[in-house]
């Protein structure tokens, strides 16, 4: 129950299923393509799982008509992360019946026996935080946290302070997930400066902050770009290099960063294309999907594979998404495959250095560099399972979609 708020005797809080990624697949599927199947995601004590677990992170306006619908719509068709948005998506004069609607949604939401996905309020600025945490009732127990727009060494330390009171009110975990996508932060002469301080606030707050978004969105509007379809952000150097020192003062491995995840693909249409299709046909021939792989390319979607393929290589876990069709990208490409599990159980496995083949023969691993990469892994591994040996992107992103 909430701190200082009594529930109506009408309401009944049911126990909520356990989150799982993948649950829309059936038994038999799942046993053909998972080696090892995802774990369910229950409570919010194990920070670093509930991270990794985000995956694809949907944002839907406060303002949908249909917000708890589709909310329990999106959770049934594999949609593990939900931000309802109070920011951007919302006209200036519809905030007031925007947060309204979303206390309203997430107290109905919480009154039924179905999966959520974890849920967050993206708001305006630290007072909401405060606000909304006040005007919940049963709905607290459904709310993961609090997404923090244009987070920067001015902002920040307001959102916080915030956070720490909803934490206080509400009388449970509450995450914080910051958003850098500020001026002063992409400017090259004060980005330093910034990164810094945001480092020190974030570590002073660790245990509530469960990940620093990217907003590339304002990132490009600063410089007036808006990138094309064919394009992904790596090839935007601007921002390119604001990811890279993000990464760089935010995402270290060496137990003072956090999970960083990748900004919003925002294309999902046909259109005519300048560019070859960066997806290769090879293995969609190998599993008998060339007209699949048509689809992807028609919908843009090979754009968004290879932004995320670049996102791993860079640093980056899960991905800011704004149309349910990019779900199962993101899912797809988080599966941990056979080869890369053999390879992090191999290394952790050894308590001394060295380096050997891998399993697969195709390799060396090396016991000491390679032990970060190969704890992140099997953190992966246990939100979104490992697949089957012979199982490819492919044939996961082909069931998914089907499912």
């Amino acid at each position: 129950m909430t701190a200082g708020y009594a529930v109506a005797p009408q309401i009944c809080l049911r126990k909520q299923m356990p989150l799982q990624h993948f649950r829309q697949l059936t038994g038999v599927q799942t046993r053909e393509l998972f080696h090892v199947a995802p774990e369910p995601i229950e409570g919010a004590a194990d920070r670093e799982l509930l991270a990794t677990a985000l995956g694809a992170t949907l944002y839907v306006p406060a303002t949908r008509a249909d917000l708890a619908e589709t909310i329990r719509r999106r959770a049934l068709s594999g949609v593990c992360s939900m931000v309802i948005d109070l920011e951007d998506a919302v006209a200036d004069h519809l905030v007031d019946a925007a947060k309204t609607h979303a206390v309203d949604t997430l107290n109905e939401l919480a009154t039924g026996v179905s999966a959520n996905p974890m849920l967050f309020i993206r708001v305006r600025d630290p007072r909401s935080v405060v606000e909304l945490s006040k005007r919940l009732g049963p709905g607290s127990a459904v709310l993961t946290g609090f997404v923090f727009p244009k987070f920067d060494a001015t902002t920040g330390p307001a959102y916080l302070a915030a956070l720490d009171e909803a934490v206080a009110i509400l009388d449970r975990p509450i995450y914080g997930m910051p958003v850098l996508e500020s001026a002063n932060l992409v400017h090259r002469q004060s980005r330093d400066d910034q990164l810094a301080a945001i480092a020190d606030l974030l570590a002073a707050h660790r245990d509530r902050v469960l990940a620093v978004r990217i907003g590339a969105t304002d990132m490009c509007s600063t410089f007036g770009i808006r990138r094309d379809r064919d394009l992904t952000i790596y090839d935007v150097r601007v921002v390119a290099d604001v990811i890279a020192d993000i990464v760089n003062y935010l995402g270290r491995a060496d137990g003072t960063g956090f999970l960083i995840t990748g900004p919003v693909w925002e294309y999902f249409a046909d259109h005519e294309r300048m560019f070859r299709p960066l997806l290769r046909s090879a293995p969609f021939e190998e599993s008998d999907a060339v007209k699949f792989r048509q689809y992807l390319v028609s919908r843009d979607l090979d754009g968004l594979l290879r932004e995320i393929t670049l996102d791993r290589a860079n640093g980056i876990q899960g991905k800011t998404v704004i149309h349910p069709s990019h779900v199962a990208a993101v899912h797809a490409l988080s599966v941990v495959t056979h080869e890369e599990y053999a390879d992090a159980m191999h290394i952790m496995g050894v308590e001394v250095g060295g380096v050997a083949a891998s399993e697969y023969r195709n390799k060396m691993n090396e016991m000491r560099p390679h032990r970060s990469w190969a704890r992140q892994t099997l953190v992966r591994a246990r939100a979104f399972g490992v697949a089957n040996k012979g199982v490819s992107f492919v044939d996961l992103l082909t069931a998914l979609v089907r499912a």
